[in-house]
């Protein structure tokens, strides 16, 4: 009985660290958000595909996928499938898909 027990507990230990690590996901500040749908809408791109990725917050771009960048913002920006979706440079991860 008590083997289960420690069992269920580590399970729960688990799965408390991988709500915890969810919970300090990106997010992009207001004003910034702002600034990325202005200029995406005044800087159009043409929609590419990328095989293989699926677009989802948190999934990472491979290198050939050409990111674009926002004037005084972090982030960079790139049109896959007609989506926009804004990536985090450093790592080429998903952060936000535009709607």
């Amino acid at each position: 009985m008590r083997m289960h027990f420690s069992t269920a507990v580590a399970g729960f230990l688990l799965l408390a660290g991988v709500g915890a690590a969810a919970a300090q996901d990106i997010v992009i500040e207001p004003e910034q958000e702002t600034v990325i749908k202005e200029y995406v809408k005044k800087q159009p791109l043409a929609s590419v595909k990328v095989p293989g990725v699926e677009l989802n917050i948190g999934s990472t771009l491979p290198d050939t996928v050409e990111l674009h960048e926002v004037p005084n913002v972090k982030y960079r920006y790139v049109v896959i499938d007609n989506r926009t979706v804004v990536v985090d440079p450093g790592t080429r991860k998903i952060v936000k898909i535009v709607e």
